[in-house]
């Protein structure tokens, strides 16, 4: 069971780096040239990112390395579950849209799950990167980081891929639908 503190027990640490291990050597075509050794160092030590990658995991995106940040020296990961997270569905876009709604609220909204879990949204063109790693999103879609002045207008944006083709389409920030989540992106 998870504390407070945002940390895992050691014995959930080690399942988390087993299940990661798992996904990184079966899915090798995510993160050429990246040694699991390097990662999974960076992963012990820094146990407030293995607990949002847990939060990821038991939410349902399978997160997964896909790039490393040499500026940073930072591993990269994102939600690769083939469709939106199920965990993280029917939610609207943010804090704001979610008290703007009269009734039906849904129970939560990307922005503020992701701050919850320590994440970011991803950025279309993040969102974009990941479909080139595979197809996502086939039969959901998922919120995507908006910009200001969509979102100021009462926007927000989401994508999925169609017809082998990825689409960026808008809604209204307060809308959710039972198909749609939101992906995430984590540096270690």
């Amino acid at each position: 069971m998870k504390n407070d503190k945002k940390q895992l027990s050691p014995a959930q640490n080690e399942e988390l780096i087993g299940i990661l291990k798992e996904r990184f050597v079966k899915n090798s075509n995510r993160h050429k040239d990246i040694a699991w050794g390097k990662v999974q160092a960076k992963l012990e030590a820094n146990p407030a990112k293995l607990w949002s990658l847990d939060e990821m995991e038991t939410t349902g995106g399978e997160p997964d390395v896909v790039g490393y940040d040499s500026k940073t020296d930072e591993y990269i990961f994102y939600d690769c579950s083939a469709e939106s997270p199920k965990g993280r569905r029917s939610i609207c876009y943010d804090h704001e849209a979610l008290e703007a709604r009269k009734e039906h609220k849904p129970a939560n909204s990307a922005i503020e799950m992701a701050k919850d879990m320590g994440i970011e949204i991803l950025t279309e063109a993040q969102y974009r990167d990941l479909q080139q790693l595979g197809n996502f999103d086939t039969k959901t879609s998922s919120w995507i980081l908006t910009t200001p002045e969509v979102r100021k207008l009462g926007g927000a944006l989401f994508c999925d891929r169609r017809y082998n083709t990825v689409f960026l389409y808008h809604n209204g920030a307060e809308s959710y639908y039972a198909a749609r989540g939101f992906r995430g992106s984590l540096k270690v």
